[in-house]
């Protein structure tokens, strides 16, 4: 994906900005602890990933699981339990998350039924009100739920120095 970015800027002047979730960097496993699908050589010819196209994991018609960065690994795990359980879910990984995969978007949830957003992000402003927006405003009327951080004051200035009123450790 990197790749792509650094060629649609030389390319087309596009600006890209490249987030990287941070709490992937140990990460090994992707599916299960110990499975270590994460782990390989570096190509040096990379694979071309076009902007805005997902990458799609397993072929469930019950659910779809959509995600992206840290959620991934996450609702793959998610994917494997519910396997467990006889529900077949698919999980379809954004990877881009603007332009949004909106056609993607529809066509899996309307293969499964029904989804699930899995946003690390808040819940107001996030980016799964994008999601829902994209699959409403494409037709799409089967049952839509998310999984989102809260809403949280991120403190500038003097206050991002201080702890919160709850800290023991506050002066």
């Amino acid at each position: 994906m990197l790749h792509t970015c650094a060629a649609a800027a030389k390319v087309d002047g596009a600006v890209c900005a490249f987030v990287e979730p941070i709490a992937l960097y140990p990460v090994r496993d992707l599916y299960e602890e110990g499975d270590h699908r994460w782990c390989f050589r570096h190509r040096s010819t990379p694979e071309h990933v076009p902007l805005g196209a997902p990458r799609i994991y397993g072929e469930g018609r019950d659910l779809l699981l959509v995600t992206f960065g840290n959620g991934v690994p996450m609702s793959l795990s998610v994917a494997r339990r519910l396997e467990r359980e006889s529900i077949a879910a698919r999980v379809l990984d954004m990877r881009w998350i603007a332009p949004l995969p909106e056609r993607e978007l529809l066509e899996h949830a309307r293969a499964c039924g029904r989804v699930l957003v899995a946003d690390e992000t808040r819940k107001s402003g996030g980016v799964s009100e994008g999601v829902i927006t994209a699959l409403i405003d494409g037709g799409f009327r089967g049952p839509i739920a998310r999984v989102t951080s809260e809403d949280t004051f991120v403190p500038l200035g003097d206050a991002a120095n201080r702890s919160s009123p709850a800290d023991p450790q506050r002066k």
